[in-house]
């Protein structure tokens, strides 16, 4: 059996069991070649150089396994690996913090954001860090910023310092613990959030594995607002004049702009559309206040 051949029989054991995907993969091949790589240690990008690379017995039994759990626990894969990988940064994460999946990194990455920031921009704040994932890209975006990452999750944060940490980054990158901006040290340039926002129903709704994460993270009450709400009229007293906030709400639209009807937003576009993120100036939130 072939390294591909070996793909493609896992994959069809993911499709046949109806396992959920989006942690990092869209679809059954991809999340198997992740698996199966992973497991056997070839590179997540040298699939085509290594597909028809032989695999034994045991290589294939041990790759089986780790299906077979992927199968029975419906842990998102990053949990299974505790690798997931961002723009092509890798990071590390297991079940204290969210799998990283942000399409805002996908707006640090292509340099989207820039246009709205300008050569004074010197701090950054990255609001619900999680794994750190973000501010980590931020950091690695612009080299002349501090950064400052909150979470209310001390778990998390634990997390995010192995990431910060491995990225070598800690002495631009400081974690701080609290509820919202309430640690928030200041005034930024940028800030950058991608809050809990999923609506209850949705939550009711989730699979598996979305359910294998912190409902903290992800649970936003009865219209995904709650905390954008509390987050959004405290934002103003934590933006420099000139400063943006970069908010991700998912698939909420609807229950954002029905929240806040009077708050001019620009609506970035990711690979997700036009309705996921969008950006907000410190005018436009003292305005709608």
């Amino acid at each position: 059996m072939t390294l591909l051949e070996l793909i493609e029989a896992q994959a069809a054991r993911l499709q046949e069991a109806g396992v959920s995907f989006g942690h990092g993969t869209t679809n059954a091949f991809d999340e198997a070649a992740w698996l199966v790589m992973w497991k056997l240690g070839v590179p997540l990008d040298a699939l085509d150089a290594h597909a028809q690379d032989a695999v034994s017995a045991e290589q294939v039994q041990a790759v089986a396994a780790l299906v077979q759990d992927r199968i029975t626990s419906r842990k998102p894969a990053a949990y299974l690996t505790r690798e997931a990988w961002l723009q092509g940064v890798p990071f590390y994460v297991d079940e204290r913090a969210i799998v990283p999946r942000s399409f805002i990194a996908e707006l640090l990455a292509d340099a989207t954001i820039d246009a709205w920031l300008s050569d004074q921009t010197e701090r950054v704040l990255d609001l619900c860090t999680g794994n750190g994932s973000l501010a980590v890209l931020a950091a690695m975006a612009w080299p002349e910023v501090q950064v400052d990452a909150i979470d209310l999750s001390p778990d998390a944060l634990a997390v995010a310092r192995i990431n910060v940490d491995n990225h070598g980054l800690a002495d631009r990158i400081r974690l701080l613990q609290g509820d919202g901006l309430t640690p928030a040290d200041g005034a930024y340039d940028l800030i950058l959030c991608n809050p809990p926002y999923v609506n209850t129903a949705s939550m009711q709704a989730l699979p598996p594995e979305y359910q294998a994460e912190p409902a903290l993270a992800l649970a936003g009450g009865s219209d995904g607002m709650d905390f954008i709400r509390q987050m959004l009229a405290k934002a103003p007293d934590h933006l420099t004049e000139h400063g943006v906030l970069v908010l991700e709400i998912g698939n909420e639209r609807a229950f954002f702009e029905a929240a806040f009807p009077t708050l001019e937003a620009a609506w970035l576009d990711t690979s997700a559309g036009e309705d996921q993120v969008l950006l907000l100036t410190r005018d436009a939130l003292v305005a709608a206040r």
